[in-house]
């Protein structure tokens, strides 16, 4: 009993030093992260209350609120032509760049899986642009290898095969602009996505190929028939970041076409982030802006819940 009453003094002792230390870790972390979570909540979650709240205002040259509309906005875009051509532009885009983003990253990806030496080197070679700022490869691709003169690589190139000079980013009969963007988007994304596919392809078991070669099957079928399967659940996820990224789609369309004061007024084509841009930066409209902003984001969710239920993401195999 003693022993029991000499021994609670300093179990006290004790728990008070837990207590000091463990208040000195909260103030310790509350110093490190606070000025983060307040950065974050200020500058992206209140601005993005802040826009909705714009939506329903007529926000004209002001981001002040107290001009309520309603819907007003809302039906403006949905009523104007321009914004409709605008997401009929960005859907053939995505139809487009889909399939062939992940098909040439998924090729990539074999290929460089297959091969014994160098791999390292090929990983870090096509992993490279996707390090490089969109706006500077616009401008790369828009100065040098698209800039329709005679001395531009892209007609160089054509030159060797006998064809004439094309104005690359102005030629509209055929839209032939629409090479530009599709070898920039793919220059730029092909090898982040050729790394997820490289990873989900170590997680495949030797054995399964193992089995493969003794029961006689070819590269094709083995490809086919343990391969894909083997990679359903990245394929999934990667078509997924492919959709919305396409849909996101606006520095390689806004800094290839625009032309300095004018801005993207004479472009052949816009997508949807581009024509917002015009609408909240250049019209000085917020309020339109921001329901356009609302109404892309909207969209963007409802068809990647819908691709992702068709696709079954998320279950297992």
């Amino acid at each position: 009993m003693t022993a029991v009453m000499e021994k609670a003094p300093a179990v006290r002792v004790v728990a008070k030093r837990r207590r000091r230390r463990d208040w000195r870790a909260i103030g310790a972390f509350t110093v490190l992260t606070g000025p983060v979570v307040l950065g974050l909540g200020l500058f992206k979650y209140v601005a993005i209350a802040w826009s909705f709240l714009l939506s329903f205002n007529d926000a004209r040259g002001t981001i002040n609120i107290g001009h309520w509309i309603g819907f007003d906005n809302y039906a403006f875009l949905l009523g104007d032509d321009a914004f409709r051509t605008s997401l009929t532009t960005i859907a053939l885009f995505t139809v487009f760049i889909v399939p062939i983003t992940f098909v040439a990253s998924l090729g990539l990806a074999v290929l460089i899986n297959s091969i014994r030496r160098g791999k390292a080197f090929f990983r870090t070679v096509f992993l490279i642009p996707a390090a490089v700022s969109y706006v500077v490869a616009a401008l790369v691709w828009k100065m040098a290898l698209f800039n329709g003169l005679p001395s531009g690589v892209a007609n160089v190139l054509g030159g060797l095969f006998g064809a004439d000079p094309v104005p690359w980013l102005s030629e509209t009969s055929p839209p032939v602009y629409w090479v530009a963007v599709v070898t920039l988007r793919l220059w730029l994304q092909v090898g982040l996505y050729m790394i997820l596919f490289l990873a989900g392809l170590k997680a495949i078991s030797p054995s399964l190929y193992e089995a493969g070669e003794l029961d006689g099957t070819t590269k094709w079928q083995a490809f086919r028939y343990i391969t894909l399967p083997q990679l359903r659940n990245t394929s999934v996820a990667v078509l997924l970041l492919i959709l919305i990224a396409a849909f996101q789609a606006f520095d390689e369309f806004y800094n290839l076409f625009g032309t300095g004061l004018s801005g993207t007024a004479t472009a052949p084509v816009k997508p949807p982030l581009v024509y917002l841009y015009d609408s909240a930066l250049g019209d000085q409209n917020y309020g339109v802006g921001s329901a356009g902003a609302f109404l892309l984001t909207v969209l963007i969710v409802v068809i990647t819940l819908l691709q992702g239920r068709f696709v079954g993401f998320g279950k297992k195999d």
